[in-house]
C-alpha cells in the first residue's frame, strides 16, 4: 500500500496528479487539500484539518464527499499536515508521498520539512513533492538512485551538524570519503552521469533534494 498526502500549498507547485497509479493507492486530504482532490475528480480516502482555508460552500461539499473527515479545531499542538500524517505512519504503508506542502508561507514550508526528521516514521520513505522537485532524508548507509527524465539535479544537504565520510559514486562531481558541515554548498546541483549512482556516509542526516528548472 502507498500513501499520498494532498496539502493545502498553492495549487501551482503541483505536478499532474493524476498520473499518481491508483492501484493499491490511497489519497488523504488536508484542509483546502481535500477540496482540491475533489475539484480533481479524485475521492480522498480520509481527510484531516480545521478546514479554516474553505468556504462554507466547499466544506459543505467536504463533508457530503468524504467518508472520514477529522475536523480539528485551529488551537491544537500539531498542523494538520502532521496529524495526517501520524494516521498514515500508523497504517504501516511502503511508501508515503506529500503534495502541497510547499510553496506559499515559509514557515509552513519549514514546518514540512521538519516533519522529515519525526523519530516516528518507523523507517518508512517518506518524500515532499512538487512540479520541480522531490526531498526526503537519509540516514547513514549506502544508498542507490537511478536516472528520472523528470529531475536534472540531485543535491545533498547536511542536515545534521556534520555528515561524515560522505563519498558519491555515478555523479559528474564525484565524492571520496569527505565530511560535509552545515552552511556547505559543496554537493548542490550535482548530475548523475549514468543511470544508477549510489551515496554513502558513516554518520549524520542528509537531505537528498532532486530538481529540474521550470520550463
Amino acid at each position: 500500500m502507498k500513501i499520498s498526502i494532498l496539502a493545502g500549498g498553492p495549487t501551482s507547485y503541483l505536478p499532474p496528479l493524476v498520473d499518481v497509479p491508483m492501484d493499491g493507492h490511497i489519497w488523504v486530504g488536508v484542509d483546502r487539500g481535500v477540496f482540491t482532490l475533489l475539484e480533481k475528480g479524485m475521492e480522498p480516502h480520509v481527510a484531516f484539518g480545521d478546514f479554516d482555508s474553505v468556504s462554507l460552500r466547499e466544506w459543505q461539499l467536504i463533508s457530503s464527499r468524504v467518508e472520514e473527515v477529522n475536523r480539528y479545531r485551529p488551537e491544537k499542538d500539531e498542523t494538520d499536515l502532521e496529524l495526517a500524517l501520524n494516521w498514515a505512519v500508523e497504517q504501516d504503508p511502503e511508501d508515503i508521498t506529500i503534495y502541497g506542502a510547499t510553496g506559499g508561507r515559509l514557515d509552513h514550508f519549514m514546518g514540512n520539512v521538519q516533519l522529515l526528521l519525526k523519530d516516528d516514521l518507523k523507517g518508512i520513505s517518506v518524500r515532499l513533492v512538487d512540479s520541480l522537485n522531490e526531498m526526503y532524508i537519509k540516514r547513514p548507509g549506502e544508498h542507490g538512485v537511478e536516472t528520472n527524465p523528470r529531475y536534472t539535479y540531485i543535491s545533498f544537504v547536511p542536515i545534521s551538524p556534520i555528515v561524515q565520510g560522505l563519498t558519491l559514486s555515478g555523479f559528474k562531481y564525484p565524492l571520496t570519503n569527505r565530511n560535509i558541515y552545515w552552511g556547505s554548498t559543496l554537493c548542490i546541483s550535482n548530475e548523475l552521469i549514468q543511470s544508477h549512482g549510489t551515496f554513502s556516509f558513516s554518520d549524520g542526516i542528509i537531505m537528498v533534494i532532486r530538481s529540474n528548472d521550470a520550463s
